[in-house]
């Protein structure tokens, strides 16, 4: 019961202790993962809205492992971009799957990135490099406070730590834009 009262009110987390950081990118669809000392994480995920709705489909968010994952013991992983991708995929279960093996956050999503490469094989969303012709990010968080964006093509995300709030370029799999 207390946690359904949780879940409808405020809850405050106590203030972090040591390293922490928050990871966001905010565009048709907005993500936050967090976490501090503690490893107390949090995850949120919201869609592009009714605006590009797809009549029918639920999207990825809402889909456990697909838009959104948090493990509280290893970290959490979250995207922007093809949702379609993720739901085929599961791509943010398996980065958080591939942290708790040892990868660094980078590496995890970029696994789960050349998974979705792998797995692009209709040539609607192929362009004429042969790559898939739509964006797809992941910002990922584990819990020894390290971080990562990470991207199909170049773009940017936000991070805030100890140090204050920076805008960074993404670790990008292919050169150039998804349209080339």
């Amino acid at each position: 019961m207390a946690r359904v009262e949780a879940a409808h009110r405020s809850v405050a987390l106590p203030e972090p202790e040591g390293p922490r950081a928050s990871v966001v990118r905010r565009g048709p669809a907005d993500g936050t993962r967090g976490a501090h000392r503690r490893r107390a994480f949090l995850g949120d995920h919201t869609t592009s809205g009714l605006a590009w709705k797809i009549p029918g489909r639920a999207g990825d968010s809402p889909i456990l492992g697909a838009g959104l994952y948090v493990d509280g013991d290893i970290g959490a992983a979250g995207s922007t971009g093809r949702g379609g991708s993720n739901l085929y995929n599961l791509s943010s279960f398996l980065i958080v799957e591939e942290m708790r093996r040892g990868a660094h956050p980078k590496d995890a999503a970029m696994t789960a990135l050349k998974r979705v490469v792998r797995n692009t094989i209709e040539k609607r969303l192929l362009n004429g490099r042969g790559q898939p012709n739509f964006g797809l990010n992941f910002y990922v968080l584990n819990a020894k406070g390290e971080y990562a964006g990470v991207a199909m093509y170049e773009s940017t995300y936000a991070v805030c730590t100890e140090h204050g709030a920076q805008t960074l370029k993404t670790d990008a799999l292919f050169e150039g834009s998804a349209t080339d």
